[in-house]
């Protein structure tokens, strides 16, 4: 079934990008209505944790931009030129529960260089999530906006998972908003199936600090704002403020050489 679906989806993308060139902006005449920032985060933790190893932090921000400068923009399909960006961080060694790891990360990870996709990716792009529900992997019919099933981690307890945590990594993800407060709708999945995560939408960045010195921290208490012990999970949070995002829990247990974990925001209109 999956060799089918990779020789239907380039025979559907070259019919799109023929007939929109043929028959111009008028056959796609719906362009995607919310500004789109998306980043990758790469981790590498040192020989001082249990398993160390790597993790990827994928994620995609929707989010609405009253001050975006087009409506139909695209990044480039080039590979990214890191010599050409100011801040791309250098092999910086960094330390949570005195343990050592290097991140990486770029600029696209500000809320400053988002984009919208020009109609035929637009297109390509919902064949391609199309896919996705089919194979069951997404609950939702958007390219862009993610919606994954809740999946608790049955391998060990919650009580396991609240020890496993607490010597685990942790990363913040930041929303984007020109309100002073907004609703934000996200999800979270993990390829380890040996493992969950904890995932709590909190009101700063200074509450990874606060978690770090002594487990104690603030989040978003409203039903939806929090997980504990998931391999994956989508909740909605209300009422959150603009220097708010989510605050992702890893426990010191990865096993996998590469851990993914992909993540999806989106401010609700």
């Amino acid at each position: 079934m999956r060799q089918i679906f990779y020789i239907i989806i380039p025979i559907v993308a070259f019919g799109l990008i023929l007939s929109n060139t043929l028959f111009g902006e008028a056959l796609f005449d719906s362009s995607y209505d919310q500004d789109i920032n998306k980043y990758s985060i790469y981790v590498h933790l040192q020989q001082d944790w249990k398993h160390p190893g790597n993790i990827l932090f994928d994620v995609t921000n929707v989010w609405s931009n009253p001050n975006s400068e087009s409506n139909e923009t695209d990044v480039p399909d080039e590979p990214l030129d890191v010599a050409s960006i100011s801040n791309y961080n250098s092999n910086q060694l960094q330390y949570q529960h005195d343990k050592s790891f290097v991140e990486l990360k770029h600029e696209f990870s500000n809320c400053e260089s988002s984009w919208r996709p020009i109609s035929y990716r637009y297109a390509i792009d919902n064949v391609r999530n199309k896919i996705d529900l089919i194979q069951g992997t997404k609950l939702n019919d958007d390219p862009y906006v993610s919606l994954f099933p809740n999946i608790p981690n049955l391998k060990y307890d919650t009580e396991k998972q609240i020890e496993y945590a607490k010597q685990g990594y942790v990363q913040f993800i930041p929303i984007c908003t020109d309100n002073e407060t907004t609703s934000y709708e996200y999800a979270v999945s993990l390829n380890d199936e040996n493992i969950g995560f904890d995932v709590y939408f909190v009101p700063s960045e200074e509450e990874i600090t606060n978690y770090l010195k002594n487990d104690s921290f603030k989040f978003y208490l409203q039903d939806g704002c929090s997980a504990q012990n998931y391999h994956s999970f989508s909740g909605i949070c209300e009422n959150v403020g603009k220097s708010s995002g989510l605050m992702i829990v890893l426990p010191d247990d990865l096993e996998l050489a590469l851990t993914k974990v992909q993540i999806s925001i989106h401010e609700k209109l």
